[in-house]
């Protein structure tokens, strides 16, 4: 596929599985557009990089669907140079698309292999985002409060630890549960999450160490990965 295809695919990408299914901000919209979801995926898949479905990477994890990519950055509802820490860089390309967003991304990774992967992607992109390694469950204090925080995989529960790094006002999109999970955006008040709307979704979990290894094949990743495809 060449890059006229890949930009057709993209602008596809937006109008069949993003708009069509009510995400209407036109600043996520306009971002979905602009990123290169191709440059995420491992090479042998880029030609499936902008179906409506995940993709695996490497180390259990996945690049998310499209339209969750869509949904959760609008769901944060996030202002320009906002700060929006994000549990799970993987791939880099939802980190990508809040930099799109212009707003201001702190990505926590566990598997050192994937960060330094999408690090040299978003670098090369010309993305600055502020990476670091570390388990998601601890969040980064150092660089709390955030205006927002996005979770690409599912924990059991909401991490203490993030609801007190998120600043008073600010939103949460996060999946949670194990079976049966739910992915929920809630805004804090009086230092408390209230719960504004939720999904029923499908996520890798949120791993703590030690980490999986990170060399799988893509047919075996992909059939781990089937229960995930909706």
């Amino acid at each position: 596929m060449d890059v006229y295809d890949f930009e057709l695919a993209r602008v596809r990408m937006v109008e069949r599985q993003i708009r069509a299914r009510g995400v209407g901000d036109p600043r996520v919209l306009d971002a979905m557009r602009r990123v290169p979801r191709h440059e995420f995926v491992p090479e042998e898949l880029r030609h499936e990089a902008y179906a409506d479905h995940p993709l695996p990477i490497g180390a259990g994890q996945t690049i998310s669907q499209p339209y969750i990519v869509a949904y959760m950055t609008a769901a944060l509802a996030a202002r320009p140079g906002a700060r929006v820490l994000e549990i799970g860089t993987g791939s880099g390309y939802q980190t990508a698309v809040l930099c799109a967003m212009g707003l201001e991304p702190f990505s926590v990774e566990l598997v050192a292999p994937l960060l330094e992967r999408a690090a040299s992607t978003l670098s090369r992109l010309g993305c600055a985002a502020r990476l670091s390694l570390g388990d998601g469950h601890d969040g980064l204090p150092r660089e709390a409060p955030f205006d927002g925080i996005l979770v690409t995989a599912a924990p059991r529960r909401i991490p203490e630890a993030l609801v007190d790094q998120l600043a008073e006002g600010g939103r949460i999109c996060i999946p949670v549960g194990e079976n049966a999970q739910d992915l929920v955006t809630a805004v804090k008040r009086d230092g408390a999450l209230r719960i504004i709307d939720r999904i029923p979704v499908r996520f890798v979990p949120l791993v703590s160490p030690p980490v999986p290894p990170l060399k799988t094949s893509v047919r075996a990743a992909q059939e781990a990965l089937k229960p995930w495809i909706r």
